[in-house]
Formats: structure tokens, sequence, C-alpha cells
């Protein structure tokens, strides 16, 4: 709310309007406003809609997308995929610090930005961000004043959860008092004492089209392999009477640069395999397929180096 309330009155000293771009941005600074925590300067704040009826240089617009998130305002324009566009001339400032893991999608965002030939101010190039969370000496200053009987450290990787209870524990918080709880995690409050009682299930749940919550890491491992690697399918028709190979191997690939012709130096191995599997009485459907799969998986991680879905097809006539 701060950085806001400092781009609304540099925009007010320097005569130009601001508009909020972005549906979080509008809902939240609204909300911060009506609660009197946002100070907006008379005529300042216009309808990005009104754009068109100013000048490039009579305006400021304060975006989300600081993170590179794909559908946010910010990244849109970069992507010329916005009402909104962004050219030469015009400046945008990314008063943010890169939350790791963001670090390409940031990236991406400003490099779409000066490809359209605007200038980007961020942490990298300019001192523009000064962070939101507070320093270790801040943190004690606070614990000082609150004097708390119990503390629970939370937002952050589990190194800033100990570093945080340490500091607690300096101002004279009992590490008895001191709970260290993950997502998930019950914690109960009786009788001024704060202590973990158990733990729920929970976890990232996937949408898959109209499904929610159905998908597993199972299945998206699958499509991670089907995606990077590729799949190969074999098809055996063997006699049902006899076990012998009636038909086949078949060979089919998806997903591979190199020519299916490749995968006939397998088939000799293959054939041989399934024999081999024959003569000693394995007649299962699964065990052959099995079998098919270890013989190909070791073909292709050799020969191409690669790790793909191998799908066996084993079919009796």
């Amino acid at each position: 709310m701060h950085r806001v309330q400092q781009v609304l009155d540099t925009a007010y000293e320097f005569d130009r309007k601001v508009a909020m771009v972005g549906r979080s941005m509008v809902r939240n600074m609204t909300i911060a406003q009506e609660l009197g925590y946002l100070k907006v300067p008379d005529g300042v704040l216009i309808d990005a809609k009104k754009l068109d009826q100013y000048r490039d240089d009579e305006v400021v617009l304060i975006c989300t997308g600081s993170q590179g998130e794909p559908m946010a305002a910010l990244s849109r324009m970069a992507n010329r995929d916005h009402k909104i566009d962004v050219g030469p001339g015009d400046t945008i400032l990314m008063a943010s610090s890169l939350i790791p893991g963001n670090e390409n999608a940031v990236y991406r965002v400003i490099n779409g930005l000066m490809r359209l030939g605007a200038d980007v101010v961020h942490k990298g190039n300019a001192l523009v961000h000064v962070s939101g969370h507070a320093s270790a000496g801040e943190l004690l200053y606070c614990y000082n004043i609150v004097k708390p009987k119990n503390v629970m450290p939370i937002h952050g990787e589990w190194r800033h959860l100990v570093a945080n209870g340490k500091l607690a524990e300096q101002t004279g918080v009992p590490a008895k008092n001191v709970v260290l709880a993950e997502d998930g995690v019950v914690v109960d409050l009786v009788d001024g004492k704060a202590s973990i009682v158990g733990a729920v299930p929970c976890g990232y749940v996937y949408v898959d089209g109209s499904l929610v919550g159905t998908t597993d890491e199972t299945m998206l491992k699958d499509r991670r392999i089907l995606r990077d690697e590729g799949f190969v399918t074999i098809i055996v028709v063997r006699d049902a009477a006899t076990g012998k190979i009636a038909a086949g191997p078949d060979i089919r690939t998806r997903g591979f640069a190199e020519d299916e012709q490749v995968f006939e130096k397998v088939l000799p191995k293959l054939e041989e395999a399934l024999e081999e599997a024959r003569r000693k009485g394995v007649t299962d459907s699964h065990q052959l397929q099995q079998i098919i799969r270890r013989t190909v998986g070791g073909y292709v991680g050799g020969k191409l180096r690669r790790r793909p879905m191998i799908i066996p097809m084993v079919i009796d006539a």
C-alpha cells in the first residue's frame, strides 16, 4: 500500500493521472481506499478505459504482474496481448524483488518489454526496491514490544522459520513455546499454551479440464515423460494354443526425431527374449509385457539416450 501511495503522491505532484490496471490491483486498492489505508488525492485516479483521452506523458499506470505471472497485465503487455500498447518512450518501473523460482518468468517479461522499445527499471539496475519483510533487528524489536507467550513463525522456508524462532527465544520466549509448523500441521492453543496436536492431509489440488482433484502425481509423471521423451508401442500377436509368436513384434513410435527403422535393430533381441520366455513356460501376458518393456527400454536407453514411455501389447489369437 505504501508503494502505491508513493506513486499516487508523486503523480499528483507532477500533475499526472493514475489508472489501476489488473483486476486484483483494482479490487485491492479499492478496498484499501474504502478502509482509509490509501489516501487518493482529488482528481488523480481515472478509469483505465479513459486512457485514450490523455497523452502518454500525462498518465501513470499501476499494473499487476511484477513476478511475471502469465495472465497479469504487465505480462500480457509484454506479449502484446493487452489493449494497452507499450513502446518507445515508455518507462516501466518494477519495484519488486525476485521471488525464488520466478526468475525466468520475470526476465521474460523484462525482455519482452524492452523488445517493444520500453525502458525497464528494476532492482537489478537501480535502487528501486526495499524489502517488505522485517529484518532480524526489526523482529527483535517487535518481540520485545509485544512480549508474546507463544510464537509460531510463518511465511518462509524451514530455515527462515528456525531463524525466526531463535530470535523469539532471545527475547525470553521459552523454546517449548516456539511452534514450528508446516502446512497441514494442527496447532492447538489451550490454556495459553500452543502445541502441535496432529496433522491433516493437504497439498496441491490439480485441475485437469473439468476434473478437480482426481489427477495425481503419477499421472503428471506420465505426462512429463510423454512430453519430454515420447512413447513407443510394441504389438505382439501370440498363438493362444502354442504360445509362439504369430505376428510382430510391430514397433510404432511418436515424439522421436529418429526414423522408425532405427528400431529394427532391436527386433532380433526382442524375438529372442520372447522365445526364451516361451521355452521357460512364461505364459502370463503381464510378464511378457515386462520382458518386452525391459528389452526395448534397454536398447533405447543405450542407443538413443532416451527414456520414453513404452507401451507393450500382447494379443492372443
